[in-house]
């Protein structure tokens, strides 16, 4: 009976939106909350999800497999494919959300180089690096040249040897190839590099790719970060150097 009513729910909504006006490719696949709220010409693409308290404003694109909670979207947004949009998230007018990109307690502006802080030791981090002769680069699942940019403006782009993003190769993060690939290209050594990341996607990519994992506390996850695979865990980048070296 349970299952039969939430059936029904379903599809009373899906009646509800595309009455509205909301584009549904695969509207079968797709799942509402009853406080889901839609503005004008919006689309959504199959096994999208939006759970609870979401907001969306008009001239929005929801793409595939993406899973949007307790958050607010405002107008002339482009999400996913794979995003997840977590709670307490706001998509500013004209922001993009690449593939695989998860986002929560933050707000993404347009200009994202407007609303990004480096976190606590970082600099310092990447001036030992370099005196050390540490290669490095970034992996990202933004846009190439959107990562480039907040790089720049935050004053650390010259501190990596290259940037890849969603877009540089035919695949990206989870997959292992998207942190593999970067390595080849530098000529570097598998077994002698590092993943530092925030996320489950950057674990499970460096995992696959047989790379040890320094994972931030409170990062872009769901999940509390004592259950994803990691093998060193941190608040800030103090005192990374002592774990770095072991590597070395």
């Amino acid at each position: 009976m349970k299952q039969f009513n939430l059936q029904k729910l379903q599809k009373g909504l899906r009646n509800k939106f595309s009455k509205a006006g909301v584009n549904m490719i695969g509207p079968e696949t797709i799942y509402f909350s009853k406080d889901t709220k839609i503005g004008k010409k919006v689309t959504i693409e199959p096994y999208v999800v939006i759970g609870t308290k979401v907001r969306i404003g008009n001239n929005v694109t929801i793409k595939s497999f993406s899973h949007l909670e307790n958050c607010k979207i405002e107008n002339k947004v482009e999400i996913g494919p794979y995003a997840r949009i977590r709670p307490g998230a706001i998509l500013k007018e004209g922001s993009k959300v690449g593939n695989f990109v998860e986002i929560k307690k933050s707000t993404l502006g347009k200009n994202i180089v407007n609303e990004s802080t480096l976190i606590r030791g970082v600099k310092d981090f990447l001036i030992w690096s370099k005196k050390n002769n540490i290669s490095m680069a970034v992996c990202t699942n933004k846009q190439e040249h959107l990562a480039i940019d907040l790089l720049k403006k935050i004053g650390i782009f010259d501190f990596f040897e290259y940037v890849a993003g969603h877009n540089t190769f035919d695949y990206c993060k989870p997959d292992p190839r998207h942190l593999t690939s970067v390595i080849e290209i530098l000529d570097g050594d598998l077994k002698k590099s590092l993943m530092i990341g925030d996320s489950e996607t950057d674990a499970n990519a460096a995992k696959d790719a047989g790379m040890p994992v320094i994972l931030l506390e409170d990062g872009y996850t769901e999940k509390n970060t004592t259950e994803i695979y990691h093998n060193h865990l941190i608040k800030d980048f103090v005192g990374i150097e002592k774990i770095v070296s072991k590597y070395l």
